[in-house]
């Protein structure tokens, strides 16, 4: 599907809070137009808790559970199992939730509910911090990284995560990112039209924490993605695949340098040629094992 031909419906709304060039808005507008007016969401902590606006305004036109850090999942597990109850089948339950929510402080609801085999749909947006509460590391900041918590360098690679919940064996997990629209859309609906827990994690570069001008938001999710820092893939009943500019790389197109994608954020600005080593290998090797899923 085109971009121009994506639904004309809007169901995030002028006055939310988000900073300029804020990849969660994008991310939001892009997935709400594949889910629809029949969404729930359910919303940890995190940027888009705040960004919805000041109550008792809401620039996100969707009924939303607004959640404890660590219980978005659980809280989601409990609108599915109401809405069961009151045969609302046609309705659909979706976290949103950052990295910080999902990787780390909520994982353990996260995995609790795709084992229970909740029917519901899990997000996560990964701006690869803890970006609301003052840029913190989180366990998908990358390699090298500064954050005001690893301000001389993360020195742990970031988690997988949707490897973690490939191993749940759900009936649905995915990547996107923000620079390629149509397959976020597409994938979204993919998820709302099937039953059962899906998982989509969705890149999403952050101006202020990431330290590049707000104008490049887009450029950077794309450059990732060709870079093979980001990989776009979807995994169907089991059944694993590379998807747009990924699979085109492991067809055989080349991935761009990662020195290209790093140089633009300031958060890399300190990395010394062994660093740059270290992050090449890690890529190398987590492109081999991709190759063999």
């Amino acid at each position: 599907m085109a971009i121009k031909d994506l639904p004309r419906d809007e169901y995030l709304l002028k006055g939310h809070a988000a900073c300029p060039g804020c990849p969660i808005t994008v991310a939001l507008r892009i997935a709400l137009k594949a889910l629809g007016n029949k969404t729930i969401l359910v919303i940890p902590a995190c940027c888009s808790s705040v960004i919805q606006a000041l109550y008792p305004k809401s620039g996100f036109n969707v009924p939303i559970l607004n959640i404890a850090f660590e219980a978005a999942a659980a809280g989601a597990s409990g609108v599915s199992a109401a809405l069961k109850k009151l045969d609302k089948t046609d309705i659909t339950p979706v976290v949103w939730a950052g990295d910080g929510g999902s990787y780390d402080i909520g994982i353990q609801a996260l995995s609790g509910a795709l084992e229970r085999g909740t029917n519901f749909i899990y997000i996560c947006y990964n701006n690869q911090m803890y970006s609301n509460t003052g840029i913190q590391r989180s366990g998908a900041t990358p390699y090298g990284a500064w954050t005001t918590t690893t301000w001389t360098g993360k020195k742990e690679h970031q988690k997988e995560l949707g490897e973690i919940v490939r191993a749940h064996h759900i009936p649905y997990v995915a990547t996107a990112t923000i620079s390629y629209p149509e397959d976020l859309y597409a994938k979204v609906l993919k998820a709302k039209n099937m039953k059962g827990p899906r998982y989509i994690e969705i890149f999403a570069p952050c101006p202020p924490g990431w330290r590049f001008d707000m104008s490049k938001t887009i450029e950077m999710a794309r450059l990732a993605v060709e870079t093979g820092a980001w990989i776009l893939y979807e995994e169907i009943d089991g059944q694993f695949a590379f998807t747009s500019y990924s699979k085109k790389i492991l067809e055989g197109r080349d991935r761009k340098p990662i020195e290209e994608w790093l140089q633009l954020q300031g958060r890399f600005r300190h990395l010394t040629e062994d660093d740059m080593k270290k992050i090449n290998s890690h890529l190398d090797e987590k492109w081999n094992q991709y190759k063999k899923s």
